[in-house]
C-alpha cells in the first residue's frame, strides 16, 4: 500500500498534475482519477446466479431482433447503409437516413465537433468531463432526429372513406413503425390502425461477400412497398424526396448555386444534385462534389425543386416546380412521384439510390497517408454520382439479388437469430467514416471513427471478419502495408501504424504472422505465400529475435495494444508469439522452407513448455516481471488478464494444432469466468474508478483485467494512466474470449459474454450497430465474428482444397453459411437413423475440394462414406470412424453455383 502511494505520488508529481481536474493534453481525460491511495478488494461476484431457463433462451432459434415504436426504441438506432469505404450514412429506426458522414471531415465520435461534456456515469451519482473517444457517446448516444443534416424520405397519400391522408416514412405518421436489422439489410415496416395501406422500407447498400468492388458502391438502395389490406382499390400517390446536400456544410450567400437537374429515361428518374461557382475555395471544399436520387422504374415523374406540402391535413398540395437553382446557402429539395391505383391484397413497388461522390480528401487526412492526396477509390471507378447511379441501373438485378441473396443465405441457420446479428453486425465497421479505400486501392482506418490513425496491427489483428468476407482486401493490407510502407527491410520489423509510427508492436507483429496464415488459407492457391515468403521469414525472424535468452518465451520490452511498454515475460504475449510460431511453422512447410520450418518447430515447443511451467499460477496465466526491473513498471502480474490464452484462440481461427496445454487453457477460461466477468457490472466499476465506461451498473460483461486475491500494488509501482485500460470492458476483447469460450466447448459462457454484449447495446440504449471503444465502430470489435466461427467449427484452407465443421450443438440438425476463397453458401448437417448427411450447398461462385472434415455424429462407428454432386458419386476414402472424420477425394472436384455436395456417412 506505502509502495504503491509512494509510486502514485512520484507519478503525479512527475507528470505535474495536481489535484483531480481535467489532466494535461498528454493524458487521456478519463485518467483522473485512477490515482486512488490504495487498491479496492476484488468484488466480481463468483456465483453468476444464470437463470437456467434463460439460460436455455439463448441457445433456441427465436426470432429476428426487432425494435419498436411503441416500446421507444427507434431514437439511437443507426445501421450503415452506404458502401465500403464510402463515408457513413444510417438508417434510423423510422427508416430516415441520417448522420451523413460523407463529407470528408476528420472527428472523433458520431457526435462530431462537440466538446467534452459533462455526463453521468458509474451509479449516477459520479460526473465527470469525458469526450466522445472517452466513452460519452456510449453513455450518451447520438439521436436520430437531432443528426439528420440532410432532407430525405417518402410519403404516400390515399384516399379513404372520402378523407384524403397523407402519411411521412417516420415514427410520427404512424401508429406502429416496427425496426428489424440484420446487417447488411435493414427492413422497416408501418402500420396503423384502421388504415388499409401498410408499407415496408427497405434498406441496404450493395453488399456481396468476396465481391469488395461491387460492395464499395457511395450509394443506398431503398425499396418501397406498399400494401392493400383492404377490401377495395385504393389510389396511390407515392413520394420520395432528397436535399441537394453538395456543398451543405461549406455554402455561402453568393458563392454559387445549387442545381438540381432532371434527368427522364425509359426506365428511370434521375434528380442530380450539383454546386455550381467559380470560387476556388468552394471548388476545393470537402463538401464539393455531387449527389443523385435515382427512381428505378418507368412511371416516375420528377421535379427538381419541392415546395413543402400541407402534412396531416386533408387537402394535399400538388407538386409543383418552383425552381432548379438557390443560392450557395438556401435550401433545395427535389422530389419524385408515382401515382397507380392499388387493387385489393396487391403491393406497389418502387426502388431507388441515392448515390454520392465528394473526392475532396481532408487536408489531415493528406498529411496522415500519402495515398489519400490522389482521392478515392470510389472516385477512381466513377466521375461523379450519376455514373455511379448509372452503373446502378445497369446491374440493378445483379445488386440487388446478390445482396439479398446473402441476407437470406445468411439467416438459413439453425443458430439463434441474436446470436447471427450480433457476431456479424460489426462488419458494418468497413461501410462508416473509420475506412477508405484510396484511388492506388489502398484499404487504410482508423481504430475508431477518427481516433488513431493508421490500421493499427494490434488492434486489426482482433478482427476476423474482413479477411472471411472480403479477403481480398485483408491481402492487399498484407502486401502493400504490413510487407510494403510498414515493413522495416532490414530488421522484419512491421510498424503498428505504418508511416504514422516508428516502432513496432510485439503483439501486432505477431498477431500479423497469424493474419499471413489465414489470408494464405482463404486464398485460391499458394500465389500468395509464394509471393511474400521471404518478407513473410523475415518478420517471423524479427518476431523469433524477441525472445533473447532462448527459452521460447517473448522477453522484449515492446509496444501492445495497451498503449504501454511492458517488462518481463507476458503470457498472453507469450502465447501469441508462439501461436504466430506455429504458423510460422506450417507456412515454411507449404513454401518448401524445412530448415526455417524446424526452427519454428522449436520455439513452439520450447515456448509452450516453459509458458506452461512458468508463467501458470495453479489457476490461470500471468505476466512474470522482469529479474531486475521487478514490478517497477506497468504490468499485469499475477492478476487475471483477458488476453492471457489469446494464442489458442488464435490457434483456433486457423486451425493449428494446440499451442497450449488444454487442462490448464480450460482453467484460464474457467478464471476469467470466475473472477472477470459480472452480469451487473456497476458495483465494479462504483469501486475501481478510472477507465472508460463501455458497460454501465445493471449491464453485463467480462472486466480486462482483476486482482482476485488482493494483492497490494497488483499493476506495478509506476502505475500510469493506461491503468484505466483493466476496468473496463471492451466489446473486442470479449468477443476475443468468448470466440475462445465457443471453440473449447464453454459454450454457455460464451453465449452468455456474447449475449451481454448484445443487451448493452440494445436500441433502448444506444446505437446496436456501433460497438465503441475509443470512438464510434471500433475495428476490433469485428472479433465477433470469430464466435461465429468457433460455433460452427469451422475450418478452411483454400489452396489445399480442405474445408470442416463441428457444430458446438444442435450437431444432429445443424446449419449454417459459410465463406471461403472463390465462394460461399449454406452448410448443412443431419442424423438420419444412425446415417449422417452433410450437405454444400453453393449459392455464390465455386468451391474447390479434395478434403472435407467433419465429426462423428452418430453413436455407432462410421464405416463408410458416400459423397456425390449432380447425382454422380465421387470416389472417396475416410479416415477416422469414432471421432474426427477425415474424408479425402481422390479427385478434386468443384461445386458451382446452385450445386449441392452430399456426403453420406453411414454406420
Amino acid at each position: 500500500m506505502k509502495e504503491q502511494s509512494s509510486g502514485r505520488r512520484a507519478f503525479i508529481k512527475k507528470a505535474g498534475i495536481l489535484g483531480i481536474g481535467v489532466m494535461a493534453a498528454r493524458f487521456p481525460v478519463w485518467g483522473n482519477s485512477i490515482f486512488a491511495a490504495g487498491y479496492p478488494k476484488h468484488n466480481i461476484p463468483e456465483e453468476k446466479n444464470i437463470d437456467p431457463k434463460w439460460l436455455a433462451s439463448l441457445y433456441k432459434r427465436g426470432t429476428a431482433t426487432t425494435y419498436k415504436k411503441s416500446r421507444n426504441e427507434l431514437r439511437y438506432i443507426g445501421m450503415p447503409v452506404g458502401g465500403l469505404h464510402a463515408g457513413t450514412v444510417y438508417v434510423g429506426g423510422d427508416g430516415r437516413l441520417w448522420l451523413w458522414q460523407i463529407y470528408n471531415e476528420t472527428f472523433e465520435g458520431a457526435q462530431e465537433g462537440i466538446e467534452p461534456k459533462i455526463v453521468n456515469w458509474n451509479d449516477g451519482t459520479t460526473v465527470r468531463k469525458i469526450r466522445p473517444r472517452d466513452g460519452s457517446a456510449y453513455i450518451e448516444p447520438a439521436i436520430a432526429d437531432n443528426k439528420r443534416i440532410l432532407d430525405q424520405g417518402f410519403a404516400l397519400k390515399t384516399v379513404v372513406a372520402g378523407k384524403t391522408i397523407i402519411k411521412e416514412l417516420n415514427a410520427d405518421h404512424w401508429d406502429e413503425v416496427v425496426f428489424s436489422g440484420s446487417y447488411p439489410v435493414a427492413d422497416i415496416v408501418y402500420t396503423s390502425k384502421d388504415f388499409p395501406l401498410e408499407v415496408r422500407l427497405k434498406v441496404y447498400s450493395p453488399f456481396i461477400p468476396l465481391d469488395a468492388e461491387k460492395s464499395a458502391l457511395p450509394a443506398t438502395i431503398l425499396r418501397v412497398e406498399v400494401l392493400n389490406k383492404g377490401a377495395k382499390t385504393f389510389p396511390v400517390d407515392l413520394i420520395g424526396w432528397m436535399e441537394n446536400g453538395v456543398n451543405k456544410v461549406s455554402g455561402k450567400p453568393g458563392s454559387g448555386s445549387k442545381t438540381n437537374t432532371v434527368n427522364v429515361g425509359t426506365e428511370s428518374v434521375d434528380i442530380v444534385s450539383a454546386f455550381i461557382t467559380t470560387d476556388a475555395n468552394q471548388i476545393n471544399a470537402s463538401d464539393h462534389g455531387s449527389m443523385c436520387f435515382t427512381y428505378h422504374g418507368d412511371y416516375g415523374k420528377a421535379n427538381p425543386a419541392l415546395d413543402p406540402w400541407p402534412v396531416g391535413t386533408a387537402d394535399f398540395n400538388p407538386l409543383k416546380v418552383v425552381t432548379a437553382k438557390v443560392d450557395g446557402d438556401e435550401k433545395l429539395v427535389g422530389g419524385i412521384s408515382l401515382s397507380l391505383e392499388l387493387l385489393p391484397g396487391k403491393t406497389m413497388q418502387a426502388d431507388y439510390s441515392i448515390s454520392w461522390h465528394f473526392n475532396n480528401v481532408n487536408p489531415k487526412l493528406k498529411k496522415l497517408v500519402k495515398d489519400a492526396e490522389q482521392g478515392y477509390y470510389y472516385a477512381s471507378r466513377f466521375k461523379d454520382a450519376k455514373s455511379v447511379s448509372d452503373f446502378i441501373k445497369t446491374n440493378f438485378n445483379q445488386l440487388t439479388a446478390g445482396t439479398e441473396l446473402w441476407s437470406n443465405t445468411w439467416k438459413t441457420s439453425t443458430l439463434p437469430h441474436w446470436f447471427l446479428e450480433r457476431t456479424f453486425l460489426n462488419i458494418g465497421t468497413l461501410a462508416t467514416a473509420n475506412t477508405y479505400r484510396f484511388a492506388s486501392g489502398r484499404f487504410w482506418s482508423w481504430e475508431g471513427v477518427g481516433a488513431c490513425a493508421g490500421t493499427c496491427t494490434h488492434v486489426w489483428q482482433y478482427a476476423q471478419a474482413m479477411a472471411r468476407i472480403f479477403p481480398s482486401l485483408e491481402r492487399d493490407l498484407r502486401e502493400r502495408v504490413d510487407l510494403g510502407v510498414g515493413f522495416v527491410k532490414d530488421t522484419g520489423a512491421i510498424i503498428f501504424r505504418a508511416e504514422n509510427e516508428s516502432r513496432p508492436a510485439i503483439d501486432g507483429q505477431a498477431g500479423t504472422i497469424l493474419r499471413f496464415y489465414r489470408e494464405h488459407q482463404m486464398s485460391q492457391n499458394d500465389a500468395f505465400l509464394k509471393a511474400n515468403w521471404t518478407k513473410i521469414k523475415l518478420a517471423v525472424q524479427f518476431m523469433l529475435a524477441q525472445d533473447k535468452n532462448g527459452d521460447g518465451m517473448t522477453d522484449t520490452p515492446m509496444e501492445n495494444t495497451l498503449d504501454a511498454v511492458w517488462e518481463g515475460e507476458i503470457a498472453w504475449i507469450v502465447g501469441l508469439c508462439i501461436a504466430a510460431a506455429s504458423a510460422a511453422q506450417a507456412m515454411a512447410t507449404e513454401a518448401g522452407d524445412t530448415a526455417f520450418a524446424a526452427i519454428c518447430k522449436n520455439y513452439v515447443e520450447k515456448g509452450k513448455q516453459n509458458m506452461e511451467r512458468e508463467l501458470f499460477n495453479g489457476e490461470y496465466f500471468i505476466h512474470r516481471p522482469d529479474a531486475v526491473q521487478g514490478r517497477k513498471k506497468l504490468g499485469s502480474y499475477n492478476t487475471c488478464h483477458i488476453d492471457q490464452v489469446y494464442g489458442q484462440s488464435w490457434a483456433f481461427q486457423v486451425g493449428l494444432p494446440r499451442v497450449l496445454d488444454e487442462k490448464k487453457t480450460l482453467s484460464a477460461l474457467r478464471s476469467l469466468w470466475k473472477y472477470n466477468f459480472t452480469m451487473d457490472v456497476g458495483p465494479y466499476i462504483k469501486t475501481h474508478v478510472g477507465g472508460r465506461p463501455y458497460a454501465l451498473s445493471g449491464e453485463g460483461g467480462m472486466v480486462m483485467n482483476t486482482n482476485p486475491h488482493n494483492e497490494e500494488a497488483p499493476f506495478g509501482e509506476d502505475v500510469s494512466w493506461q491503468l484505466g485500460y483493466f476496468h473496463e470492458c471492451m466489446s473486442g476483447f470479449e468477443h476475443q474470449v468468448a470466440a475462445h469460450m465457443m471453440a473449447e466447448g464453454m459454450h454457455a459462457e460464451s453465449l452468455i459474454l456474447t449475449n451481454r454484449i448484445h443487451d448493452r447495446h440494445h436500441a433502448a440504449k444506444r446505437n446496436p450497430f456501433n460497438e465503441i471503444e475509443c470512438s464510434d465502430h471500433y475495428a476490433r470489435a469485428m472479433a465477433s465474428y470469430g464466435t461465429y466461427l468457433s460455433a460452427c467449427g469451422f475450418s478452411y484452407h483454400g489452396p489445399k482444397g480442405i474445408i470442416g465443421f463441428g457444430p458446438k450443438w444442435n450437431k444432429e440438425n445443424f446449419v449454417a453459411a459459410f465463406t471461403a476463397a472463390e465462394g460461399w453458401g449454406i452448410y448443412s448437417q443431419k442424423l438420419q437413423g444412425v446415417t449422417q448427411v452433410h450437405q454444400f450447398q453453393l449459392k455464390y461462385g465455386t468451391l474447390r475440394l479434395n478434403e472435407i472434415r467433419l465429426e462423428k455424429i452418430a453413436k455407432p462407428e462410421a464405416k463408410h462414406v458416400k459423397v456425390s454432386l449432380l447425382g454422380k458419386n465421387i470416389n472417396a476414402v475416410m479416415a477416422g470412424t469414432a471421432g474426427p472424420l477425415n474424408i479425402r477425394l481422390t479427385q478434386e472436384v468443384t461445386v458451382q453455383k446452385d450445386q449441392i455436395l452430399e456426403i453420406s456417412i453411414f454406420s
